[in-house]
């Protein structure tokens, strides 16, 4: 009885190692934190900066292709505050503040300010796939082959946890960032506010 049982525990050992390397084999966020390479995926702490108008830096200009294979730039959302959030689909926060910016995104959108998303990390589908389960209708940017958004937005505040959100003045300079989850909606919610109001 004992000889037959440890092969077959030997192969449940085996068969669990077999998984649970298969569920991290891939995971690149990972192994880029293991391995210092200074790429900045890690998870903010909800910090907020608030940046006054006077010390703003320079305007940003960017360009990409959206999940479903459009273009998009800076000029598109010229005139209008823009709130921009860096994410990826198996981010755990970027799930958890995902109805929140849903909900202020429809809150907006007619307010004079628009959302972005900027994904690091997944191809399209897996970008739609999660838009479609949080009933996401703003548009996201796939950054992952080149890297353009982040380039974009480095110079400025640079976007060094994900999820970071970003709330953009009507001229296109970072006026606000909250780094890692967005914890308190009504915090964001007014960053918007005082932002729009700048221009009344």
């Amino acid at each position: 009885m004992r000889r037959r049982r440890l092969p077959l525990a030997v192969a449940g050992l085996v068969t669990v190692a077999l998984a649970l390397s298969g569920c991290t084999s891939d995971d690149s966020l990972a192994e880029q934190y293991r391995a210092g390479s200074g790429k900045g995926y890690i998870a903010g702490d909800g910090s907020v900066t608030e940046i006054p108008v006077d010390d703003r830096g320079d305007v940003i200009e960017f360009d990409g292709t959206l999940e479903d294979g459009s273009t998009v730039s800076s000029a598109d959302y010229a005139g209008e505050v823009l709130v921009v959030n860096f994410w990826y689909a198996s981010c755990a926060p970027c799930r958890a503040e995902a109805p929140d910016l849903k909900d202020l995104s429809e809150q907006f959108a007619d307010q004079g300010a628009s959302f972005l998303g900027v994904n690091v990390r997944d191809k399209a589908a897996s970008a739609i796939a999660f838009n479609e389960s949080y009933a996401i209708t703003y548009p996201s940017v796939m950054d992952v082959d080149d890297g353009g958004m982040q380039l974009a937005f480095s110079g400025s505040i640079p976007p060094n946890a994900v999820p970071t959100t970003l709330v953009l003045d009507s001229s296109g300079r970072v006026a606000a960032r909250i780094l890692g989850q967005v914890n308190s909606p009504s915090i964001l919610e007014t960053l918007i506010e005082d932002t729009i109001a700048e221009d009344g």
